[in-house]
This record gives structure tokens, sequence and C-alpha cells, in this order.
């Protein structure tokens, strides 16, 4: 089996933290290789038994499929009349479950308790924005208060931000967050394109909200008007072109109606399916669908996990959302590269430069827009900019709808983040000028020493700081990582918890990198050194030989 460099590095991230926690959760993109991940954790964990949650019947045969694949071990999956051997000399090493099974009842007790919690070494969680339900609840606490030496690992794809902060109640930390947008800059997965579409007489103002999202009655109602799906449909037509694409609905009703409408088009462009299609009628025309014979699928909550397909080119959002989970999944089915085209290859330039030059150099979502109201409704730049700030999230989806056609919104989020460091950095400039000025008029000596000397991390490393996540509240840093900090000039006191957390893991990620430490490039700048990929040894012999000319400008 072999990881990709994230990879790498997520697995060691989480038997890190699992070091001094119990818990521990995982931020994967779709697409990005979560359950080869934990078929890695599930083979370093043996020879304990691991038991893997997942909450839908097509992720279960998934993740058996994969896992046995990639890590060699026996899988048993325990669902329904499916019962994993669990004989003395005969226990399954990987159990696999879903978590409405592991709930149901077994005589007087819950099929959970089949299951010998000491026997068991790590607890995995697939879909982990989930976690925060009872259900899951009760089966993490039978594991742990019944062995208290068990792990468990949490693994999602971008969560919503109302989940962070409850999911910082179910997981004690976050061992490795690797976003889409991280993915797409390492040549993982295809650029982004955007392209609103306004639809007149589309309103989502008055509509009520329900679990966090746009009233499922409300919305049907709204997007299965005669008018709105006609304009949906069209637009559909005129922008997917030849390209094979996906439609997401709000009901069986829209998705079955803009499927004749595409036919009337085309005759057999399209076809349609929910979650009351026969299974083999459904995976025959999956099947279609991905052999080319069908190019355009409609479907209403049956896409949204479970299915790859790296051939899917657009993604048209005819079913509105304010959950970012919901739509990263429903984005997710288009983001993957072409099959077999950038795991052979080394280095994220030449992924990058594969992609581009494919018969699939990016992906498209379409988005309908209409009278929103007090509803902020999700885009792509919303789900690509989990560690970017809100503020150029905005910019960005303000230039793609005043743009009209297609964006590159994944290029757009960068340039507007970017513009914004920028005016934070002539801020901070600004600031410490004035700061000096009057310090001099003061003649405070020590205090214009205290301030050439301060550290500023993120100017140093050149990354933009990161923005507080919802299960970062609260968190404060340990009195041996605040040491690490000061010990390099930096102040722990100045920075907010998830960019203390940042800063830390770029400075370790540079000791294992034999990249110069904070202190040096702090000294190197004053003499006009400012490369942050400057190695440790080549930053000390600079120093040495500043050293020798008396440290002269």
């Amino acid at each position: 089996m072999s990881l990709r460099d994230y990879q790498v590095d997520a697995h060691g991230c989480i038997f890190k933290e699992w070091e001094s926690n119990t818990s521990t959760l995982v931020v994967i993109p779709t697409g990005g290789g979560k359950t080869v991940l934990f078929s890695a954790v599930c083979k370093t964990a043996q020879p304990k038994r691991a038991m893997v949650i997942a909450h839908r019947e097509e992720l279960i045969f998934q993740a058996r499929d994969k896992i046995q694949h990639f890590s060699g071990l026996d899988c048993g999956i325990e669902m329904g009349d499916r019962w994993v051997n669990n004989s003395l000399f005969g226990e399954t090493p990987v159990v696999i479950s879903t978590i409405q099974t592991q709930n149901s009842s077994f005589g007087d007790r819950k099929r959970m308790s089949r299951f010998k919690p000491m026997d068991f070494g790590v607890l995995i969680i697939d879909e982990a924005h989930h976690a925060t339900a009872d259900s899951y609840r009760n089966l993490i606490n039978y594991y742990i208060h019944n062995n208290p030496d068990i792990k468990v690992l949490g693994v999602t794809a971008t969560p919503d931000r109302s989940d962070e902060m409850a999911l910082g109640q179910v997981f004690q930390s976050v061992a490795f967050d690797y976003e889409i947008l991280d993915a797409i800059h390492d040549g993982w997965l295809v650029p982004v394109d955007q392209q609103f579409v306004a639809i007149e007489g589309l309103d989502f103002s008055e509509m009520r909200t329900t679990a966090g999202d746009l009233n499922g009655a409300d919305l049907a109602a709204v997007m299965e008007s005669e008018k709105n799906m006609h304009g949906v449909a069209a637009s559909a037509i005129e922008i997917i072109g030849n390209k094979r694409a996906i439609v997401f609905t709000a009901s069986v009703k829209q998705a079955e109606v803009i499927s004749n409408i595409l036919n009337r088009h085309r005759n057999g462009m399209a076809s349609w399916v929910c979650g009351m299609t026969n299974k083999d009628a459904r995976k025959n025309m999956l099947d279609l669908f991905k052999e080319g014979k069908i190019q355009v699928v409609c479907n209403c909550g049956v896409l949204t996990e479970g299915f790859d397909d790296p051939g899917v080119e657009v993604i048209v959002m005819a079913r509105p959302t304010k959950s970012r989970s919901l739509y990263a999944q429903m984005a997710g089915r288009s983001t993957r590269p072409l099959a077999g085209l950038v795991d052979q290859l080394d280095g994220k330039d030449a992924r990058k430069a594969a992609i581009l030059a494919s018969a699939k150099p990016s992906c498209l979502i379409v988005d309908f827009v209409g009278n929103s109201g007090r509803h902020k409704l999700v885009s792509s730049a919303d789900i690509l900019g989990g560690k970017v700030s809100d503020e150029a999230i905005s910019k960005a989806v303000e230039i793609a709808k005043k743009k009209g056609g297609a964006v590159r919104i994944t290029e757009t989020l960068d340039e507007c983040q970017e513009a914004l460091r920028k005016q934070e950095e002539e801020r901070l400039a600004a600031a410490a000028r004035r700061q000096e000025e009057e310090a001099r008029k003061h003649k405070l000596v020590a205090k214009v020493k205290y301030i050439t000397k301060t550290v500023n991390p993120f100017d140093l490393f050149q990354i933009a700081p990161a923005k507080e996540r919802g299960w970062d509240q609260g968190k404060v840093l340990t009195e041996k990582q605040k040491g690490v900090l000061l010990r390099q000039g930096i102040n722990p006191e100045a920075m907010p918890y998830a960019q203390a957390k940042q800063v830390l893991h770029e400075m370790f990620r540079r000791v294992n990198e034999h990249l110069a430490t904070a202190k040096q490039l702090a000294v190197l700048r004053r003499y006009g050194y400012t490369d942050p990929k400057i190695t440790f040894e080549q930053a000390s012999s600079a120093l040495s030989a500043i050293a020798k000319k008396g440290w002269r400008k």
C-alpha cells in the first residue's frame, strides 16, 4: 500500500495525537482518499481489531473492498442479516458496520454488545460530521467506557461551520486538516470553475429553516415551479454542452421533470434516480452513465455519498442549500481527476500539469441565484475556503457573480486572500512605523527594541494566518506549547489558538524538512534575506558569514 504525501503526514499526526488524546478528527476532502488513510490506520493498529462505522449501505461495501485491497486485512460486515465471526479462533481483524445496526436491538440489549471493546484497538467513524448524533455518542461511549485504551478516529470531508463546534465536543483534537483547496493546489484534485445563473422569480426569502438548512417542503415547492424547472433545464443545456453532468434536485418530481425536459432537447440525453429506485435499475442506469451512454443524471438525495466517477465534469446545483457539508458532498462528485492520471507522478507541478493537459482540466459547478433574503446559501467558494478568511470568500463570490460566466474560483480565492494579506501587512507595517515614531519622540528606547525584535511568524514563514474554526473555540495552548513558541521569539498570547497551532505545526514541519528556524529567519530578514525555504544549514552558514563581518548590514 502506497500512501500519498499528505496521507503519510495525516497518519503520523493521528498517532501523535493519540499519545495524549483518546479521540481525534481528520478532515480530508471527497476524493482525497479517506478510506485509504484509515486502511493504513487499521493495519498499524494490528494485532488489535478495528471497528469501522458508516451510516449508509453503499459506504459499507466500498469500505470493505478498499480496506481489503489497500491493507490486505480480512474485513467482515455486520449489517442486517450479516454477522461477523467473533469466535475466539476466528475473529475478523476489521469489522465494518452501520451505526443503525450497532444501535439496533439484540435481545434485551443493543447489537453493539456482541463485540468486546477490549478486543479492539481503534474505532473509526467515517463521515464523522454525523458523530454529534446520540446514536454515535452512545457507540463511542460504549467502547471508551469498556476499554480505556481504545483510540477513536473521526474522518470527514468539509464539515459545516455549525458542525465544527459540536465536533469539538465529540473529538478531543483535530489531528489533520487538509481541505479541497489544499488538494487542488497540490495537484490531487482538479481546479473548480464556478458559474452563477440568475433565474427570474427564484425566491428563497420566505422559506423556513429546518435543522440548519432550507425547509425541504418549502424548497421543493419553489424548485418544482414550472417556470423555475424550465429555467434550470434551459440553463443546464446551454452550459453543459457535451460534458457529463450530475444534477442535484430538491425533490423526486424535480429530478424527473428536468430529466424529461433534457430528453426533449436530445432524446436519451438524461435519466433520473431517487431513493425509491430499484437497486438493479439504479446500478444499470449508473453503469450506462459511467460508460457515457447517458450524459446527465438527475437525482434526489442519492449520489451525494458513495458514488465515485472521475469522468463527471459538471455539477448542476438545482438544490440550493445552507449546509456546507452537504454542498461539499455534492460538489465532490466532480473534483476527482481522471482515473490513473496523478498517482504515479512525483511533485505537485507535474500533477497539475497532467490535469491541465487532460480531457478534464477542471470541473464546473453551476449555482442558481435569486432572492435569498436572510438565508446565506452556500457556493463553491465556501467549501473551498475552509482556511480562507470570510472576507476573501465574500469578495470571490462577488467577483464570480459580476462576471456572469464561469470563473476559476480556486484562483480567485487565492487572489482575494493574497490581496487581503498584503493589505494587512501594510497596516501592520504602518502601525509599527507609528509606534517607532512615537517611541522616538518620547525616547522610549526599550519599547523600540521590543518592537523591532518582535517576530511575526506569518510574515517570516510567508503563510496566511488560519481562521478560527468551531472546534477551536475555548481551547488554549499547553504551557509546553507556549514555551516552544517563546523560545523562537513568538508571543503565544498575540494570536488565537488556531493560529498558534498553525505556527507550531509549521515549525515542526520545518524541523522535519531541515529548514531554517523562526529565529534564524528573523535575524536574516534584517540583512535582506527573505526566502522562507532556506535550509537550516544554509541559514547557519549565512549567519556565520554575517557575524564575521561584525553584524554590519
